[in-house]
């Protein structure tokens, strides 16, 4: 018997079948080939068209991010770039709530909205919503065309496009820069910069839920003229957003309560000389990032519009402030009105090349006290002197005699300067201050520096003397000021002076005598000591004032733009008291401006220095007084005499004025010597209590005046 085994043959139907399923699989990947294909012809044949995102207003920025200054775009529109990180949390859910609630789900087409928005138009008869998603305005946005059928095809294939080369992030950025709001207003940061006169990131639930509406109809909706219809698309906005959980109901019927902006604001005009540098020096870049700090900035634009009323109708005014530790500019003023026509008031002052008087003079102390030739007590004599053919002559009229560097410095004498100077050597002086990027800019064909250049016969600007005085805040060490966040923080910086010649300067400085007399009570009681210098240009064309405390360095301008005299405007008078206000908008620091003595700092009284230090040997030939020399006035004290009420309290503190006189000046009170420098003609005194008291003075001569006061 043999067993036969069948082996039955496969179903026909069953291979017919799977031959049809493999090659629909193999049609349709073909198919998505071939559209994949398509896909990218077309988007190499026809890439994205980018041109309106990328002509943005260029912005200056804060530190904090904020606008202060932007610029229309080249078709008149302020387009101001705006992304997710510049917007509140809540204008955002917002608008993905009205606008597109699915927008991180799908791929640039909602098919739901679709639909829904076609079976809506099958049985309407009408367009009852709309089916675009964000990324699809946003290429409406980038590529306006006319509404129609084909229009919205393209729209689709470009939404498409959009979504595969960028993130959601970087579309909705897109949609937040070019969203139309009215008018020439492009984006939400133009927006609320325009309506509210803030940033978009601190806007309220009204606000946020106005700035949705708005680009639904910008023209019908907008608030400063259609106020009505503005209020109402806002209120429909609040309803929905409500509805989707985006807000909670009690919070959307409070923001309805609230009003709409009837007028447009104008857009942030703050530091506009500062602005306009940094966005020269940036051309194309969309935002420029500063280190100014609004609130400092703010202050100080108002302190110098307050200045100008106590000036000339021809005079301005320049400041610009300093972080000592980051060398950024946190305050800048290029004049004190850029509209005022009269005072030249577009030009930035605070880079005119102007003569810097004696604002120089502390660094020849400093090149002095680093050569070892003088101390602070070291002997100067200050006496009608000649050097070669030149024989500088004093601010004030008369001579000290012999002085102490500290005194000579403090009260800005020349002849000793001068002298210092010509054993310092011009040249070399001049050449340390070009070697640290701050050159003095001398007249055409003058040749090389001479003595007159520490008096003010050369050229700088504000800005070159606040980088020469950080260098002194900073023991010594140079470098260029910083502008913004993006210019690197120096490796390696400049030595200009020695440690010990900027801690002597700081201590001679810090002790000069304050413009307290010519300031308000407010200014005066400015929580810090600060180490300053004055200058005065011949002829009264130029008032300075710069100093430093331990965090910062501020320096002032003031005088004529055209460089015209301005009679009885000094340094001292009228550009240390705006100084002292300008320090006083800052928080005071936490270390004094003159550090712990160094080891090798020499604080001995001159009769103990070494012989060689008592007294700087000068090779300058002394003069007799002029013939011509015009006496000086008689010694008088500025004070109310006979029974004036003068003080109040003991803890008041008065200002004796000494006019006329020689100096140095001696001030008795009741018979006891009040401590003050011999060369001031002003000193401070608290009273001990109530009662009569004399105050004597005497000055050089043995000249004395008195005066008799009652104190309350």
């Amino acid at each position: 018997m043999s067993l036969v085994v069948v082996t039955p043959a496969p179903p026909r139907r069953r291979r017919r079948w799977g031959r049809r399923l493999a090659i629909g699989f193999g049609s349709l990947f073909v198919m998505l080939a071939l559209l994949v294909g398509a896909g990218a012809w077309l988007d190499a044949r026809y890439p994205l068209v980018l041109d309106r995102y990328l002509d943005r207003s260029q912005v200056v920025l804060d530190a904090d991010g904020a606008v202060m200054r932007a610029y229309t775009t080249t078709d008149g529109t302020w387009r101001l770039p705006a992304t997710v990180d510049d917007v509140s949390p809540l204008y955002l859910s917002m608008l993905l709530a009205y606008e597109d609630h699915r927008f991180y789900d799908h791929h640039g087409v909602d098919p739901l909205a679709l639909l829904r928005a076609m079976g809506q138009l099958a049985t309407s008869g009408h367009v009852v919503s709309g089916a675009s998603t964000l990324t699809m305005q946003t290429v409406r946005l980038l590529e306006p065309r006319p509404r129609t059928l084909w229009s919205k095809i393209i729209e689709i294939g470009r939404a498409i496009q959009l979504e595969a080369h960028y993130g959601k992030d970087e579309i909705l950025d897109m949609y937040l820069t070019l969203a139309p709001f009215g008018g020439n207003l492009e984006g939400v940061r133009a927006a609320s910069l325009a309506y509210f006169g803030k940033e978009p990131r601190a806007l309220t639930a009204g606000e946020a839920a106005l700035l949705v509406a708005l680009p639904q109809s910008p023209t019908r909706l907008r608030p400063d003229r259609c106020p009505d219809a503005a209020r109402a698309a806002r209120d429909r906005v609040l309803d929905r957003v409500a509805g989707e959980g985006a807000i909670d109901a009690q919070a959307a019927t409070e923001a309805t309560e609230t009003p709409t902006p009837v007028a447009r604001a104008t857009m942030p005009f703050m530091a506009p000389h500062l602005s306009d540098w940094l966005a020269a020096r940036s051309p194309g870049a969309p935002t420029v990032e500063s280190f100014v700090d609004r609130r400092l900035q703010a202050g100080l634009e108002d302190l110098a519009a307050r200045a100008l009323r106590d000036l000339d109708p021809m005079a301005n005014l320049a400041i610009v402030a300093v972080d000592n530790r980051t060398l950024g500019v946190v305050g800048y003023v290029g004049s004190a009105d850029f509209f005022d026509q009269r005072r030249d008031g577009a030009v930035d002052l605070a880079r005119a090349v102007r003569s810097p008087g004696s604002t120089l003079k502390p660094f020849v102390y400093g090149m002095g006290f680093e050569d070892r030739i003088i101390v602070p007590e070291t002997l100067i004599r200050d006496a009608p002197t000649r050097f070669g053919d030149y024989a500088p002559t004093n601010f004030e009229p008369g001579y000290a005699g012999d002085v102490t560097a500290r005194d000579a410095l403090e009260n800005s004498l020349n002849v000793p300067a001068v002298a210092l100077l010509d054993r310092v050597g011009p040249v070399r002086f001049a050449a340390r201050l070009a070697a640290a990027g701050t050159p003095i800019r001398l007249p055409p064909g003058s040749g090389l520096p001479g003595l007159p250049i520490i008096l003010g016969g050369g050229g700088m600007t504000l800005v070159d003397l606040a980088t020469l005085y950080t260098a002194l805040a900073n023991h010594g060490e140079e470098a260029a000021l910083r502008w913004s966040p993006a210019d690197p923080m120096p490796s390696d910086r400049m030595r200009l002076l020695d440690p010990l010649a900027t801690w002597y300067l700081a201590d001679i400085l810090a002790g000069a005598p304050s413009p307290v007399a010519m300031m308000d009570a407010e200014a005066a009681r400015a929580p810090r000591r600060i180490a300053f210098k004055t200058g005065t240009s011949y002829g009264f064309r130029d008032a300075w004032a710069i100093g430093w405390d331990a965090d910062h360095t501020i320096a002032v301008w003031v005088g004529r733009p055209d460089g015209s005299p301005s009679p009885d405007r000094y340094g001292r008078a009228t550009a240390a008291p705006l100084l002292w206000r300008a320090f006083g908008l800052l928080p005071a620091p936490a270390t004094d401006v003159v550090g712990p003595a160094p080891t090798d700092a020499v604080t001995a009284a001159t009769t103990d220095l070494p012989a060689r230090l008592q007294r700087l040997a000068s090779s300058g030939v002394l003069l007799p007084p002029p013939a011509n020399a015009v006496p000086l006035d008689p010694l008088v004290i500025a004070v109310p005499a006979d029974g004036s009420r003068v003080a109040t309290a003991t803890d008041d503190t008065l200002t004796l004025v000494a006019r006329g006189g020689q100096r140095p000046l001696r001030w008795l009170v009741d018979g006891r010597p009040v401590a003050s420098s011999p060369l001031a003609r002003d000193v401070r005194w608290t009273p001990p209590g109530p009662g009569q008291t004399s105050i004597m003075v005497i000055d050089a001569t043995g000249a004395t005046a008195t005066a008799q006061i009652w104190v309350n």
